[in-house]
């Protein structure tokens, strides 16, 4: 198998050289250089060196790392990056591989797991740790209000127009039946769920 030529962007020491010592323990891996900076990689990328994967921080000094991902990706468009980071927000993931990344790793993973990823990013595939795994797999299930279970389909259907910002008019043509009787649905699901407003009921739909 050809050697992985490998770089690290990473600005605490301690990590950065056991990232380092991990990866050249590997026979198959090779370690081009390590920076504390994305400025810092750039300099080596500038002067000649190519890695085939990128690790990379978020939290770097000066330039981030998801701020790095698309000048790193139009220096080396054949790279592969794999996010490694304390950061689990569901924004920053997203914004990561939506910005090129291919993997994302919690720094909480073990040494083996990185070196796991690394195989299976050389590979062709995507690695992500079972903590952000779940992150992504929750993005693409359908909220619950907390409303569900509670009120019927018309019902829902009726807050969720309001929701919307629908008139009770609106409503009315929407549904086909009268003002009156959007009114006459709308009074009862507040008695239902004994409230009074229509920000208590947007409240209760938003929560999920």
């Amino acid at each position: 198998m050809e050697e992985i030529r490998l770089a690290i962007i990473e600005d605490d020491p301690t990590i950065n050289k056991s990232l380092c010592m991990a990866i050249d323990m590997q026979v198959q891996m090779h370690t081009c250089f390590s920076a504390f900076s994305v400025e810092e990689a750039l300099e080596r990328i500038d002067d000649g060196e190519t890695p085939q994967i990128i690790l990379l921080d978020i939290g770097l000094p000066g330039m981030t790392g998801l701020e790095a991902i698309p000048v790193l990706k139009e220096k080396l468009p054949e790279v592969d990056i794999i996010m490694l980071t304390t950061y689990d927000e569901s924004e920053k993931i997203f914004q990561a591989l939506c910005s090129g990344a291919c993997s994302y790793l919690s720094k909480k993973v073990s040494l083996q797991t990185i070196i796991d990823a690394i195989f299976t990013v050389s590979r062709g595939g995507s690695f992500m740790s079972p903590s952000i795994a779940r992150k992504i797999a929750n993005h693409f299930v359908p909220k619950r209000s907390a409303l569900d279970g509670k009120l019927s389909d018309r019902q829902m259907d009726i807050v969720k127009s309001m929701a919307d910002g629908l008139s009770y008019q609106q409503i009315a043509d929407k549904n086909y039946i009268s003002i009156n009787t959007v009114r006459t649905h709308i009074k009862n699901i507040y008695e239902l769920l004994q409230i009074n407003s229509k920000g208590q009921l947007l409240k209760l739909y938003n929560q999920s």
